[in-house]
């Protein structure tokens, strides 16, 4: 999936609104981040078969270090324990292990059976979303609409610029994803690990800005209150809180 993980990102926050939707997003797309990174240095491999699916032309026939259920529990207990010992928050930890392990879900949902299970073990599993471009557009499709209505209403904008940068975010990437339903394959492997090693941190730092321009609603989910001063009023504009919420 493409905007699929990116609906958990934003979503996500509804379950950890401490943390910042940036962080989310790179729970949410750690395994595609690693298997463009192991390709590169030949870890893992992948080609480009035209029509393999009807949407994606990626044969990926070696990417379980990446990609298997394991090293998706194990990736994401990594990152869930060097969230926590930095930021002593648990909900947000937990959070961040489970949208690490949604990325295989959603993928063994879209791909044809290439999902594995853990490395040497060459079973493979897969529903084949890939090839029902309508039944691809209404799963992922309704994933995006339900990822952007919980940050909406777990955030508000601090000033309209907060507005700004997250409905372009939002615009651009449905564009790019309804796009990728034509089925044109990349024109390379080197060309597509370079594209998505550069557009990684791209999509990283525009999610981290647009939990910078917004802040948690009044009451947010599981009891999380805006901080407040010595009279009650909400201290979610102070910068240094601003930097503090949004790890």
């Amino acid at each position: 999936m493409f905007v699929g993980h990116f609906a958990i990102g934003f979503g996500a926050k509804h379950w950890a609104p401490r943390t910042s939707v940036g962080t989310l997003m790179f729970a949410a797309l750690l395994a595609d981040l690693l298997v463009f990174i192991f390709v590169a240095v030949g870890i893992e491999h992948i080609s480009i078969q035209p029509g393999i699916t009807r949407v994606n032309a990626l044969n990926l026939y070696d990417f379980a270090w990446s990609h298997s259920l394991v090293m998706d529990v194990v990736w994401g207990a990594l990152l869930a324990a060097a969230y926590f010992l930095t930021h002593r928050y648990g909900r947000g930890a937990w959070v961040l292990f489970a949208a690490v392990l949604s990325h295989w879900v959603l993928d063994w949902a879209s791909h044809r059976p290439d999902m594995p299970l853990a490395p040497g073990f060459h079973r493979y599993y897969g529903l084949g979303l890939y090839n029902s471009p309508l039944g691809l557009l209404i799963v992922e499709g309704g994933l995006w609409v339900i990822g952007i209505i919980l940050y909406l209403r777990e955030t508000r904008t601090r000033r309209f610029a907060g507005h700004l940068v997250l409905w372009a975010f939002i615009v651009v990437f449905t564009a790019l994803w309804l796009l990728s339903f034509n089925g044109a394959p990349p024109p390379s492997v080197h060309v597509l690990v370079t594209v998505d090693l550069i557009l990684f941190p791209i999509v990283f730092g525009w999610a981290y800005w647009i939990d910078r321009l917004r802040q948690p609603s009044e009451t947010s989910a599981h009891g999380y209150q805006q901080p407040k001063d010595e009279n009650g009023r909400s201290r979610a504009n102070d910068p240094e809180i601003s930097r503090r919420e949004c790890p």
